[in-house]
């Protein structure tokens, strides 16, 4: 078992992690601003699932491998901006549509979401740190994961909420043709800054 002390500092070690700007988050927000929170759930479902998937994945042992290949680093990163580059191209194609609030716009599902996760690297970089720094040696590795993993879904969840919602708030009052095709050039203008911030970070 993981004592208190321990889920003090973690706390103070994840909140900050997940909930600060990055690429998920800017997902998110996005997510939240086309589709809202009911249209987001598919995606955001998707997105913790890749987490506590990560969690699995590095948690049972496999997280020396980042370190003893270091260029898996580079092919996650390039994977990953490849995949903003995908998402990027639609958002372009619904800003050039004659009505777009008169198509029917697909929201991103539950793949969108687990793939967003699988191939950003900042996440497994995390994830990483995090079983580095908290896992004790001697005590039980299955319960020590299962504890960890679970506790960094939670707080996922509640911290990736306000990104929605803020993207539904902020975003979701301009709803008129123009305001739609606005939103997404700028949408697809953010996906590609946020390829370049994976690239060059």
């Amino acid at each position: 078992m993981i004592g208190w002390e321990s889920w003090i500092v973690f706390l103070g070690y994840a909140i900050p992690m997940i909930i600060s700007p990055g690429p998920g988050n800017t997902l998110l927000a996005t997510a939240g601003g086309r589709y809202g929170i009911k249209g987001s759930v598919p995606f955001w479902i998707g997105f913790e699932a890749g987490n506590l998937a990560l969690c699995a994945l590095y948690g049972f042992g496999l997280g020396g491998t980042l370190h003893e290949y270091p260029q898996l680093h580079t092919v996650l990163k390039w994977a990953g901006a490849a995949y903003l580059l995908y998402l990027a191209w639609g958002f372009f194609r619904a800003s050039v549509a004659p009505d777009p609030t008169t198509r029917p716009q697909k929201a991103m599902g539950f793949r969108d979401g687990f793939i967003c996760v699988a191939l950003n690297p900042k996440i497994h970089s995390m994830i990483v740190v995090m079983f580095a720094q908290f896992l004790t040696p001697g005590a039980s590795l299955a319960i020590q994961v299962t504890q960890l993993s679970a506790a960094f879904v939670v707080l996922g969840l509640f911290c990736h909420f306000p990104w929605i919602y803020g993207g539904q708030v902020i975003l979701g009052r301009f709803n008129t043709p123009r305001a739609v095709r606005i939103q997404a050039a700028v949408f697809g203008v953010s996906m590609l800054a946020v390829a370049a911030y994976v690239v060059l970070s």
